[in-house]
């Protein structure tokens, strides 16, 4: 769904309510919104989305919206509470993978650190009348170790999450990762 859907959403119903009428508590061609019972109605007859307020909106959002693009961590925007959510995790085991998470996440973050000192390191190489060999290999063994060491932190937060899954979670958490949806 696309990001701005929510917010066009809410202004269409709110005009079509101060001006009466409109959209509000109207399906997508004007016809009556058979989805809102009087239960549901708010104060004019209109529904959740132009009565009911933020509340109601981001309650839906959080419900039907996809998982971004960003994240570096696992693939997702927000993996703690994708991971809760689909794995079905009780509040302990929320606990301890946001630890795994949050170390996971500081180790990436190293990572980009020392990727950006490698750039520099490669820039100003070329800064001198003459090109520096040494400079360059320095940068690419620093780069090695940091790679190196992000793995064994990655290859670290899969243990722990493996230990702290049962075997039903393992199994879905392996079919995200098999489909895609994850990425380590």
């Amino acid at each position: 769904m696309h990001p701005g859907f929510w917010g066009y959403w809410q202004r269409q119903r709110a005009e079509g309510h101060r001006h009466g009428g409109g959209l509000a508590g109207r399906g997508w061609h004007g016809e009556p919104d058979q989805g809102w019972g009087p239960e549901h109605a708010g104060p004019h007859g209109c529904g959740p989305g132009a009565c009911g307020g933020v509340a109601a909106l981001r309650a839906a959002r959080e419900r039907f919206a996809a998982p971004g693009d960003e994240g570096g961590g696992f693939g997702v925007r927000r993996p703690l509470r994708f991971l809760a959510h689909k794995l079905e995790l009780n509040d302990e085991q929320i606990a301890q993978l946001a630890t795994v998470l949050s170390a996971l996440k500081t180790e990436r973050a190293q990572a980009e650190v020392d990727q950006r000192r490698r750039t520099a390191a490669l820039a100003s190489a070329f800064e001198g009348t003459e090109f520096d060999a040494a400079k360059v290999d320095a940068a690419e063994q620093e780069q090695a170790r940091s790679a190196e060491q992000l793995r064994q932190s990655v290859k670290s937060a899969l243990s722990q999450i493996h230990a702290l899954l049962d075997e039903g979670q393992r199994k879905k958490f392996a079919y995200l990762l098999r489909t895609g949806v994850l990425s380590v």
